[in-house]
């Protein structure tokens, strides 16, 4: 029997996803920039995660957008101290859905991190990324809510 490995359509299929999640990864990082070209500052740092060879890197996040909170500060802060920061995972193709155990996953490095958002990044080839924001508490699949105004996301 033939090792998946050296199945031909296996390795065509797997090449086609990791180039497919790289586009998706750069179409999500074009949408951000469009959505906050008009506001130039505190402008917002997108931070990426790749493994060994450029490949997905494992966990639920896939970027990390953060900029100085130049808001009022909390106790003990100073104007500048604290950092927004929004958790995106991306999707690319005819990549599945999070599952409610993803969106879980997602809640808890939220917390831990104390971050303004949870995202959603969906693109397929041919279309601008779509963005999609986690709400609520439950377990469900369906509290991904798309985002209509990217900017009100990134104001």
């Amino acid at each position: 029997m033939r090792s998946a490995t050296r199945n031909p359509e296996y390795v065509r299929r797997f090449k086609l996803a990791k180039e497919t999640a790289k586009k998706a990864v750069t179409m999500t990082k074009v949408r951000i920039r469009q959505a906050t070209s008009d506001k130039p500052w505190p402008h917002w740092e997108i931070l990426s995660f790749t493994g060994p060879a450029e490949n997905e890197s494992r966990g639920v996040v896939d970027l990390i957008v953060v900029r100085k909170d130049h808001g009022k500060p909390p106790s003990g802060l100073k104007r500048g101290d604290a950092l927004q920061i929004i958790l995106i995972q991306v999707k690319g193709g005819s990549a599945a859905r999070p599952t409610a155990d993803d969106a879980k996953r997602l809640r808890i490095v939220a917390r831990r991190h104390g971050t303004c958002g949870i995202l959603l990044a969906s693109w397929k080839k041919g279309t601008a990324a779509k963005f999609f924001s986690l709400h609520g508490n439950s377990k469900s699949r369906g509290d991904w809510h798309e985002v209509d105004d990217l900017r009100s996301v990134f104001g």
